[in-house]
């Protein structure tokens, strides 16, 4: 199982990486974060939990028992991943992960951020 700290330096060495936090989504806080992005990662991590607490909410109101893997939002110059975490551990928190869409590859980064969502523990 791979640390908060290990875990955020692998998703910004994936390539076009920006920014990344791992968020407690009851919470909205970020438990570990890093990278350079052009806005408060703090912000970000607060308001995607939002996402994830409404989709969730959405999904027990449709009566839908899937679970959520990730959620994509497209901006014209990133992507911003979120991937909910299903791990023996990491019940609770997501992963958030922004992408520079110009240097990205959006499918090798998807893939990428489930192997290590997979291995992360608190």
């Amino acid at each position: 199982m791979a640390s908060l700290d290990s875990a955020i330096q692998q998703l910004l060495a994936i390539e076009g990486a920006v920014g990344a936090a791992i968020v407690d989504y009851a919470s909205g806080m970020a438990l570990a974060q890093g990278g350079n992005p052009n806005f408060d990662l703090g912000v970000a991590a607060a308001g995607n939990s939002n996402v994830v607490r409404a989709k969730l909410a959405t999904m027990r109101d449709l009566g839908l028992a899937d679970e959520i893997e990730d959620i994509l939002i497209t901006l014209d110059s990133q992507y911003h991943l979120i991937n909910v975490l299903h791990t023996q551990g990491a019940q609770g928190l997501f992963i958030y992960l922004a992408l520079n869409r110009q240097s990205a590859n959006l499918a090798l980064a998807r893939h990428k951020l489930k192997g290590i969502a997979s291995q992360v523990s608190v």
